[in-house]
């Protein structure tokens, strides 16, 4: 009886009923908009991107005569009022901006030092979790617009104790059920994920397997009582 009742207790992000459930992402896809807490990694170049440079000049001295495609990732963080500060051109103010926006500023101001200066910004802290049959990982994101499938592909896909057709997005407040079983649901559910997004895959359950998993002690003290009693009264 205690398996026979549909085994659920491993299921996570159970909707109420009446909960308001989206069954897809009605937002295009958008440009990432640069945040506070968010780490930017900037490459300058001169010339609209002849040849590249070290704008402060420090990493070249300290790494000497070593290959300066060795050289360390240097990251900048956006502080809790927005700012950045950057080599040269010191603080600038970021938040809100997306990154090609950013890029335009940034290339105005390393115009004081450089002639022609071409950017490009980078976030790289931006990831989603996944959890669910898949097992626990964080994805990082490495592009803006990364959609559904492709997150899954980096979480090595679904395995054959995950439900295609359950899948739900947590975004906030908003909660995204996707269908990816036919080529139907995943041209409709294939939906662009955020950063900071919950992927949740729900696995297959198997109620008999779990259960004799979960109440094995309790079945052993049973037999173990019947064996007895039988043996008692025989």
């Amino acid at each position: 009886m205690l398996v026979s009742c549909g085994y659920k207790q491993n299921i996570m992000f159970k909707v109420p009923e009446g909960y308001n459930v989206k069954q897809q992402a009605e937002a295009a896809e958008r440009n990432y908009i640069i945040q506070k807490n968010d780490y930017l990694q900037i490459d300058v170049y001169t010339n609209k991107g002849e040849r590249i440079i070290d704008p402060d000049l420090e990493l070249s001295q300290d790494i000497g005569n070593q290959n300066l495609s060795s050289k360390p990732v240097e990251t900048y963080l956006v502080d809790i009022n927005g700012v950045v500060k950057f080599p040269m051109i010191g603080e600038i103010r970021l938040e809100g901006l997306g990154i090609r926006q950013a890029e335009e500023i940034l290339q105005k101001s390393y115009s004081a030092f450089y002639r022609d200066p071409y950017v490009i910004l980078r976030y790289i802290n931006k990831r989603v979790i996944i959890l669910g049959a898949t097992e626990g990982q964080v994805i990082p994101l490495a592009n803006e617009n990364m959609h559904l499938v492709e997150v899954l592909a980096l979480a090595k896909g679904l395995n054959n104790y995950a439900k295609a057709q359950n899948i739900r997005v947590l975004r906030g407040d908003d909660v995204f059920v996707a269908d990816l079983s036919t080529i139907e649901g995943y041209l409709k559910n294939n939906i662009a994920i955020e950063p900071g997004d919950i992927v949740y895959v729900e696995p297959v359950r198997r109620p008999v397997s779990e259960g004799l998993r979960d109440y094995g002690i309790i079945f052993s003290i049973l037999t173990s009582l019947t064996t007895l009693v039988i043996v008692l009264f025989k």
